[in-house]
């Protein structure tokens, strides 16, 4: 269906999602090392592939290595926090940096040691999927 046709088929309406309207979620343990909270997921409706959350790390708390299919940008809103892409340094990030992780990209992001760290995180689906979870940053990995 050709996107002007699908946009026709839509309704048209501005959708507001009031801040708290749905509860945070935990990060799940198989994708996260210490204390994760996801807040506002949102999802685009087709034909957008768009969706995304605020994420918040407590101190020492990371994503596993994973990969998005189309990418993905972040948007630090608070505190002190890290990225690393596979075999690259660890960079520190801080309120009002974003970071672009290009497609395929295998990364980890997450808080310092002695901050926490709030992000948005926002990526497009490929086939339906925007993340490929991979192992844990070990912590040997993490101290670096």
């Amino acid at each position: 269906m050709p996107v002007a046709e699908a946009l026709s088929q839509t309704d048209h309406s501005v959708v507001v999602q009031r801040a708290g309207s749905r509860p945070p979620t935990v990060g799940a343990a198989q994708n996260f090392t210490g204390a994760v909270r996801v807040d506002g997921r949102f999802h685009g409706s087709a034909p957008a592939r768009i969706s995304g959350g605020t994420v918040t790390f407590e101190p020492g708390a990371r994503t596993a290595w994973h990969t998005h299919p189309l990418g993905q940008t972040l948007i630090v809103t608070s505190g002190a926090g890290l990225v690393q892409h596979w075999d690259g340094p660890v960079q520190e990030i801080r309120p009002g940096d974003t970071v672009w992780i290009p497609p395929g990209v295998k990364h980890w992001h997450g808080a310092t040691a002695t901050s926490g760290m709030s992000h948005v995180a926002i990526s497009e689906a490929l086939d339906g999927k925007t993340v490929e979870w991979l192992e844990h940053v070990s912590d040997d990995q993490y101290r670096r």
